[in-house]
């Protein structure tokens, strides 16, 4: 391999890798290199699919790239059920909360939970982000029930501390009103919202996040008690969605349409995980 480089650093008159003794890292010009190859190594590949295209027979490898909750917690399952319906598919997943350059990582599909999609590539909004606000039984006996958004300033707040930032707390009392703030704090903060479910479900404190992040098992179980139902509570200030994004030349292969076809359907309109929390009940 190291031989193959070399010859083709030559060949380009150009330094493509940065070596140390412990890696190898792409150049900003081996950067580019990779990015532009790519693209016209998956216009052969789309090529040749499309010329042995058959409706019924999909395989070959997908690039998907989520969140890190979304994709351990929902698209990992999904890929599971994914093989059944096409075993010859092989998936390369990877999660990260930082902003991915689709293109330049080569993703054929790119998950993303914002509030409008800035990206410029096409795309399409897969379903609007809900919020819960909870805690356990543990934790309410002790300090008290919020019966209004306000009352969370009395309160010990679980606080998540994503790339952007620490997490803020927003509510409103229908979709026509704008979100007001509710400056909340709390002893504890994390980056890993698994960690804080964990936190409130031992009596820490509340935790707000989106509909997904939380198993309906915590509260069939009483391990979390849902709060202030009937308030829109949110961590942004305008609504949030879950888009699914794929540069135009991923979407001319047959194999990219399918699969996104079925992620999309799998996931369904509203998404599955908001079916366990209607007006306020599992």
């Amino acid at each position: 391999m190291s031989r193959d480089i070399a010859a083709l650093e030559k060949e380009l008159n150009q330094q493509l890798f940065y070596r140390s003794t412990r890696a190898v890292t792409l150049t900003e010009k081996g950067s580019y290199f990779r990015t532009q190859v790519r693209e016209a190594l998956d216009l052969l590949d789309n090529a040749a699919e499309q010329i042995a295209q058959d409706s019924h027979h999909i395989s070959g490898k997908v690039r998907i790239n989520a969140p890190e909750a979304l994709g351990r917690l929902h698209i990992a399952n999904l890929i599971s059920r994914l093989w059944v319906k096409y075993p010859e598919v092989s998936v390369e997943l990877t999660l990260t909360d930082s902003f991915n350059d689709p293109i330049q990582e080569g993703n054929d599909i790119t998950f993303r939970v914002s509030t409008v999609d800035d990206s410029g590539m096409l795309g399409k909004v897969i379903c609007d982000q809900s919020y819960i606000v909870a805690a356990s039984q543990s934790y309410l006996k002790q300090h008290g029930t919020p019966a209004r958004p306000e009352d969370l300033l009395n309160h010990n707040c679980l606080l998540y501390r994503g790339v952007s930032g620490a997490q803020r707390w927003y509510y409103r009392t229908s979709v026509k009103d704008k979100y007001n703030n509710i400056d909340v704090s709390g002893g504890i903060s994390s980056n890993n919202a698994g960690a804080l479910v964990a936190a409130a479900q031992d009596g820490a404190g509340i935790v707000l996040f989106p509909t997904w992040i939380f198993s309906p098992d915590l509260f069939e179980s009483n391990s979390l008690t849902r709060l202030l139902p009937e308030w829109d509570i949110s961590s942004e200030p305008v609504p949030t969605y879950i888009h699914v994004l794929y540069p135009e030349n991923k979407l001319r292969s047959h194999r990219t349409r399918e699969i996104l076809k079925f992620l999309v359907d799998e996931i369904g309109s509203p998404p599955y995980w908001d079916r366990y929390f209607k007006n306020g009940q599992l």
